[in-house]
């Protein structure tokens, strides 16, 4: 084998390895998506049926507190969310506790 080859080989191996690498951060990228979309489906499912989420406590207390950012500071630290969709999840919170 000359040296020429070897320089091919080690770069055929190299872009096998940078192929595979990128295939499964895709795929993990991907189930990420997909379990937030569940997730999100979830809590509006949980919210239409008036199911109260164990980790709203820290919400609640906040908007009992009349503090509506620390609110949504505190779902989106327990569920990962945006910051429009933690907005959102705590404007149905406090809806639903104004109901009551």
């Amino acid at each position: 084998m000359n040296s020429w080859e070897a320089i091919l080989l080690v770069i055929a191996t190299i872009g096998s390895v940078a192929a595979a690498a990128g295939a499964w951060v895709q795929e993990r990228r991907s189930s990420a998506t997909q379990l937030a979309a569940l997730q999100r489906k979830l809590d509006l499912v949980m919210d239409h049926l008036g199911i109260a989420n164990p980790d709203e406590q820290d919400v609640v207390r906040h908007l009992e507190g009349g503090r509506t950012i620390e609110a949504v500071r505190a779902y989106r630290r327990q569920t990962g969310a945006s910051l429009l969709e933690a907005k959102q999840a705590v404007d149905r919170i406090a809806a639903r506790r104004a109901e009551l």
